[in-house]
């Protein structure tokens, strides 16, 4: 059994700029614990091949996923389909924190800027 806690993975910076703990990677999908500090945002990107699912544990912020833009708050959960342009930025006064899947898992080669 593969168990990890977040409190024992190291942190990295991805290529859009978040800071993430990568819980698990497997040939099929990852999960990761991602964190904005109150004014960071993620760099605008899109992935050509994964589908990402983002879900917010702590915190706000405001997502802009193709042009269209939504606030998000702890219980929110935002499909990001693939070649789908967004960003995500921390307007609130503490910490966002959310979990973000990766089907297939996260690369720092299917990550594409404007």
């Amino acid at each position: 059994m593969d168990v990890r806690s977040v409190d024992r993975v190291e942190p990295f910076v991805t290529k859009d700029g978040s800071t993430i703990r990568e819980l698990q990677h497997t040939q099929v999908q990852s999960l990761a614990e991602a964190t904005l500090e109150p004014g960071q945002a993620t760099e605008r990107h899109y992935h050509s091949v994964s589908e990402e699912i983002y879900f917010v544990l702590k915190g706000q912020g405001e997502m802009e996923l193709d042009g269209e833009t939504r606030f998000l708050r702890p219980g929110d959960a935002v499909l990001i389909p693939p070649g789908a342009w967004h960003t995500l930025e921390n307007n609130g006064t503490s910490e966002l924190r959310i979990l973000c899947c990766c089907a297939p898992p996260y690369s720092h080669d299917d990550t594409f800027f404007e």
